[in-house]
This record gives structure tokens, C-alpha cells and sequence, in this order.
């Protein structure tokens, strides 16, 4: 058995908290994410910052904001000098594998429609940000006999649906490591949209005949939404299966005792929420930006609890690297919340966390959604390009169903977040302007060569290892 901790990170796709029982969600039963939720922590204020999957997966990963690495829309290529978990962990003796969907890269951007059917590839070398294993697509939508990477420009299917795929290509790396420790990310995009089949008929014959939504989707928006969330939840069961048979083999290899196991998702979706869309996310709401997030550690963190503190996708780089004993590099801009996800008393905690949208559009720069705004334990506040100011009180109004801005009982707290926001802003180089004045930010092979601290060397030039110490 390593002396260091393996780590097990199921990063899902588009899961919003509030469809799992977990989180309140009545039409669908998870016994193994209520397993693994009973034998760890559950995070109940886990916040996707910027609620679209590039620039959440690159906070993930790299642990600093868009503003930094200039994730501002999906299939961006990420700098060569960024430093990643796998970096991090692998400087510390890990071995490090990403399987599944990856989504820091161009792949075969643009794809035909904008709806990728087809193979796609990242090439070797720092395009992976140190991951070593790598049996992985950038952006595609087959969840069926679909792809992964295979070599350097080749690829192969998986056999059956990708939860199952995904899953096997897993345990073949878990299985490889031997007794080194090692940091696996497995990525299916479910529940994400796709143009094809959603999930086996398995699923969908577990659900009840008639769903209802909550009272935030206005009824001429329930028809679809009912339609999309059919689909949804049918997903999610793949999903549950899946982290029962991740579960299954940690127990059966005698793994699962030095394993932190993590599952979140880079961001939810609105489900026909405030009126919008099914499929979309991107929006301040808690559709968006509130996702489900367990973490398991035998021993070190207290089975079968939960932790109000807030948790952002910059957190989890220096919080599982501050569990495993692995140096925190100096290039993080996240948090370490790992003693308030102990329940150590006396734990810092954050009092809000930036959250934004840049684009109208995902894979290209769209003025007309552009926002930013804090959100804290309690309270959702946002600020539009267009003026729009938004304030919700969470502990009152949890669907965000009323506006409270501008009114007079809540002038104090909103003026304290609008200050909180403008600090945000201020320490992360940032400015509320349409996304068309950033798109110098990208050259024509859609790499960052700017940022909101200024121009940037080129993006191609290596990390500064140094960092890592």
C-alpha cells in the first residue's frame, strides 16, 4: 500500500445538485451515490464559478480563473506553461491518468453543426497538462460505441454506453500502477445533451410515468422541459451504476482504504428554471452554478456528514493536494478548504465566491450574457453587461423566484456584496465589458496570448517548475 493517498476524481458533465436524492430530488432513486455520500462528505455549497465545461474544467484542473488562463468559451487550447494537478501530484511520485472527456483543447473544433459526432484527438505532450495516462476525447457526443484516444493520432470504441466504456479503460490504469500511488480523472459526459441516443432503455424504465419539476419552470416552458428531464434523469442512473462499480472494485483490490474518492460536476443545468432553456447553463442561477459534490477519505474525513462551507472549481486542486500531503504549487489561485471539509474546528472558510459568465455563445465570443456576481452561503448576487442588478436570498427563497434588489430591508447586504464583487474583480484583473473587446485574448489557433493582467509569452513556451516547490 503507497504511503500516499490514490485519488479517484468522477468529474460528470452538466449534473446540477438538485436531481439527486441527495440534494432533494424525489422521482429517482441512487442507492450508490447515497453509498458513497453515507461514507464521506457531502458538499452542500459546491459552486461551479463559471457554470459552461471549458472554462470549469480548466478552474478544475489548474486551479486559477479565466481571467488568468483565458478560458473565456469552450475549446480554448490551454497554455503549455499552465500547471495542473497532474503535474503537481506527479512531481510528488503519482502516477496520473485522465480518461473520458477532456475539453481543454480545440479537438476538431468547429465541428460539423457545432455538434461533434465524430473523433477527435489531443496531441501528446503538455496539450494533456501532464496526464500520462490517457485514453480520452475532447468534445464529442457519442455515448454509444464512442471514442477515446488511442496513441497519438490514432483512437478506438468503447464497447456498449460510455459510463461502462469509461469504466473499464479505469480500472485497466488503476490496474497498471502496481504500488505507486496514483491520481485517475474519469469523465463521462453524461448527463450532458447529445444529438444522438441518450442512455439505455434500462434507465428510462426505472422512472416514474409522470415527472414534475419544481415551481421556478413557468408552464409554457414545462412541456419541454418535462421532455428534456426524462432524458436527464435516466443519465444520472448510468451515472449512479458507474460509481457503484468504481465503488465495487476499490473494495474488492483493497484499494478504497487509501483512496480519496471525489464526485462533482463542472457545472448544472437550468431545466427550464427561471424560463430558460432546458439545456442551458451559463446563467447565475443555482441550476447552473449549485452542483452536487462528495468527497470520501476513510479515516481522515468523518463518514456520513456534510459541510455547508463554500467550495469553488478552484478549490480542489490545493484541497486534495493539502489531503494527500502533496505540496500546494505556487501558481494556485484557489483555495485549500480541506480543514472545513475535515470539520476542523476553527477552519477557515471563505465568505463568497466569484462567479461569471463571459459569452452569449459557447465555442465563440457573443455579446449579451456577458455577468458577474458573489455568491455566498445564503445569498445569490449579480450584476448584467446591461445594467441588470439581481439579488436572491437563498435561505428564503431557494428557487430564486424574487428579485430582492433595490429593496430597502436588504440595502446593507446588497451594498456589502457589490463591494465584494468589485474586489473580485479587482484582484482578478477583470472588467465588465462586452466578451467582443477580449478577442485579442486568443490568436487563430484559439491559444491564449492574453490575459487580464496583460500580454503573455508564447503559448507554447513551458511551465516554471520551480512553482511546484
Amino acid at each position: 500500500m503507497p504511503a500516499k493517498p490514490n485519488i479517484v476524481f468522477l468529474l460528470v458533465d452538466q449534473l446540477r445538485a438538485s436531481s439527486l436524492p441527495l440534494y432533494g430530488e424525489t422521482q429517482i432513486k441512487t442507492p450508490n451515490i447515497d453509498r458513497l455520500a453515507a461514507q464521506g462528505v457531502v458538499l452542500d455549497n459546491a459552486i461551479s464559478n463559471c457554470p459552461v465545461c471549458t472554462p470549469a474544467r480548466a478552474m478544475l484542473v489548474t486551479g486559477r480563473h479565466p481571467q488568468t488562463t483565458g478560458h473565456l468559451m469552450n475549446s480554448v487550447r490551454t497554455r503549455h506553461s499552465e500547471l495542473s494537478i497532474a503535474d503537481a501530484l506527479a512531481n510528488a511520485g503519482y502516477k496520473t491518468g485522465w480518461v473520458g472527456k477532456w475539453h481543454l483543447h480545440t479537438g476538431v473544433w468547429p465541428a460539423l453543426d457545432r455538434l461533434p459526432m465524430q473523433p477527435d484527438w489531443v496531441p501528446v505532450g503538455r496539450d494533456r497538462l501532464g496526464f500520462q495516462y490517457w485514453r480520452a476525447y475532447n468534445q464529442h457526443m457519442v455515448y454509444f460505441n464512442g471514442f477515446v484516444q488511442s496513441g497519438d493520432w490514432s483512437y478506438e470504441r468503447w464497447e456498449g454506453y460510455e459510463t461502462d466504456g469509461l469504466l473499464k479503460y479505469g480500472i485497466e490504469f488503476m490496474d497498471s500502477v502496481q504500488d505507486d500511488p496514483f491520481c485517475l480523472f474519469i469523465s463521462p459526459h453524461q448527463p450532458h445533451y447529445t444529438p444522438g441516443e441518450f442512455a439505455p432503455a434500462e434507465y428510462y424504465a426505472r422512472l416514474p410515468v409522470n415527472l414534475t419539476l419544481p415551481g421556478n419552470v413557468p408552464s409554457e416552458k414545462m412541456h419541454d422541459s418535462l421532455a428534456m428531464y426524462r432524458h436527464y434523469l435516466a443519465m444520472i442512473l448510468a451515472i449512479d451504476d458507474m460509481v457503484g462499480n468504481l465503488l465495487n472494485y476499490l473494495d474488492s483490490t483493497g484499494k478504497a482504504e487509501n483512496t480519496i474518492f471525489v464526485m462533482t460536476s463542472d457545472h448544472g443545468t437550468q431545466a427550464g428554471a427561471q424560463g430558460i432553456a432546458p439545456w442551458q447553463k451559463k446563467m447565475p442561477y443555482e441550476g447552473s452554478i449549485r452542483v452536487p459534490s462528495i468527497v470520501r477519505f476513510p479515516g481522515q474525513l468523518e463518514a456520513g456528514t456534510r459541510c455547508d462551507a463554500l467550495t469553488a472549481m478552484t478549490d480542489y486542486f490545493p484541497s486534495l493536494c493539502s489531503l494527500a500531503g502533496v505540496a500546494v504549487p505556487r501558481s494556485i489561485e484557489g483555495q485549500d478548504v480541506s480543514a472545513a471539509w475535515r470539520g476542523a474546528n476553527g477552519a477557515a472558510e471563505q465568505d463568497a465566491i466569484f462567479i461569471m459568465n463571459f459569452s452569449a455563445a459557447f465555442d465563440w465570443l457573443e455579446t449579451g450574457k456577458e455577468w458577474r456576481g458573489v455568491r455566498t452561503k445564503t445569498e445569490t448576487y449579480v450584476r448584467w453587461l446591461d445594467g441588470r442588478v439581481e439579488l436572491f436570498d437563498l435561505s428564503v427563497d431557494p428557487l430564486q423566484n424574487v428579485n430582492v434588489a433595490g429593496r430597502q430591508e436588504y440595502s446593507a447586504r446588497e451594498a456589502w456584496l457589490a463591494q465584494r464583487l468589485a474586489a473580485f474583480q479587482q484582484q482578478r484583473g477583470d472588467e465588465l465589458v462586452p466578451i467582443t473587446k477580449l478577442s485579442d485574448w486568443h490568436d487563430n489557433q484559439r491559444r491564449t496570448v492574453r490575459n487580464g493582467y496583460g500580454e503573455l509569452s508564447n503559448p507554447e513556451s513551458l511551465p516554471d517548475w520551480s512553482l511546484l516547490r
